[in-house]
């Protein structure tokens, strides 16, 4: 017979041990508050304010009236302005900008005879040099960043001179560099290395400290004279190769099965690489310091791994997300290695065009295995 009695001692006693494993009941509360608010503030399909660059060969009245109007669609903000083309994908190679946009020094006479604007006659418009406006340079390996822009080729430049606008005709030309066929695997794939790193990297070391005490190993390396940021060095080795394994799994099968190229240098790519794997392995360190136990320690990573997939750029535009989550994600080494790892395979990016998020995820780790070592010697006082 089931007796109830004995079932509502059971749940007494559940009861009580969630309520003092306050790691567990905080992560009960903070995943759904956390993707709560990452899917209904931070995640933003309908992109706007886009960073691109200008290049402004006409330096008239009239391309400063063409700015006004393609700023004013809110879809773009023009956040540098540049002398030379090249300058321009310079720009877009090192993920300054996500696009730019190019004015001819014969902007004026363009202008007349676009059949967009409809000044001259039909005639008049038909010869070969009726052409667009203006064109744009455009990061293609992201396709919302692509479809936003393309959004814009058929800007209604008559308005400027209050005549009725030919939507039939574009206004701008539209350059798709790196993924001009639009195939989302392009951009899925390099990304997908920084998901998998995240996850299995920090998986990995979050349980190391925890992990030693379970196994009664803790009282023998206290013993021993090996110092905190030796232990924490010493552990986080191993799964350098490790990650380089993945990597190399990742990008080979992606170009075999869906032919994303790789058009970056292996030096770049492997430095990037391993830097990013240094400092999830230190996250996890950190971590590991924190958690109590290996459970702990596997919902530390669940709760670091949701903001970098949703955060990082992985799934959603960075440039579309608000200013505060862009913040926030600024913070995840995700961040900054989503960027680095696109430019490199896609964009054949250079570790020049690469310093600031060089820098910042060598600061990271630094930074990371001085805190994971001063917290595991505050344990073993």
């Amino acid at each position: 017979m089931i007796a109830v009695r004995r079932i509502l001692a059971v749940l007494k006693k559940e009861l009580l041990q969630l309520r003092r494993d306050r790691m567990t009941f905080g992560m009960v509360v903070m995943i759904p508050l956390i993707q709560l608010i990452l899917f209904g503030y931070a995640i933003n399909t309908n992109l706007r304010h886009v960073p691109v660059a200008l290049v402004d060969q006409s330096r008239s009245g009239l391309s400063r009236a063409v700015i006004q109007m393609v700023e004013a669609t809110q879809v773009v903000d023009v956040t540098m302005t540049l002398a030379t083309v090249e300058e321009a994908e310079r720009a877009v190679i090192a993920s300054r900008v996500r696009a730019a946009l190019i004015l001819p020094a014969d902007l004026a006479g363009r202008v007349v005879r676009s059949p967009a604007v409809g000044l001259a006659p039909p005639q008049a418009t038909d010869d070969v040099n009726s052409r667009p406006v203006g064109q744009w340079i455009v990061d293609g390996s992201d396709t919302m960043v692509a479809a936003a822009i393309r959004s814009l080729r058929m800007m209604p430049l008559g308005e400027l001179f209050r005549r009725p606008a030919n939507r039939a005709v574009p206004t701008f030309e539209v350059a798709l560099f790196y993924n001009p066929e639009q195939r989302s695997e392009v951009n899925i794939v390099p990304g997908l290395v920084g998901i998998i790193l995240t996850m299995t990297m920090i998986m990995f070391t979050s349980a190391a400290i925890v992990r030693e005490s379970e196994r009664g190993n803790m009282e023998m390396l206290i013993n021993t004279p090996v110092r905190p940021i030796e232990l924490m060095i010493g552990k986080i080795i191993p799964y350098l190769g490790i990650g380089l394994v993945q990597v190399a799994i990742i990008l080979g099968l992606g170009h075999l099965v869906f032919d994303v190229p790789v058009n970056g240098g292996m030096g770049a790519l492997l430095a990037v690489t391993l830097l990013f794997i240094a400092a999830s392995l230190t996250l996890g360190l950190v971590l590991s310091t924190v958690a109590k136990n290996q459970l702990q320690a596997m919902q530390l990573t669940v709760f670091i791994l949701l903001p970098s997939i949703l955060l990082s750029g992985f799934m959603f535009p960075f440039d579309g997300m608000p200013k505060p989550a862009q913040a926030i994600a600024r913070l995840l080494p995700a961040t900054h290695f989503m960027q680095m790892i696109r430019g490199v395979v896609l964009r054949q990016a250079e570790l020049r065009d690469m310093i600031g998020g060089i820098a910042w995820l060598s600061g990271f780790t630094v930074i990371g295995l001085a805190v994971a070592s001063l917290r595991f010697r505050k344990r073993l006082d």
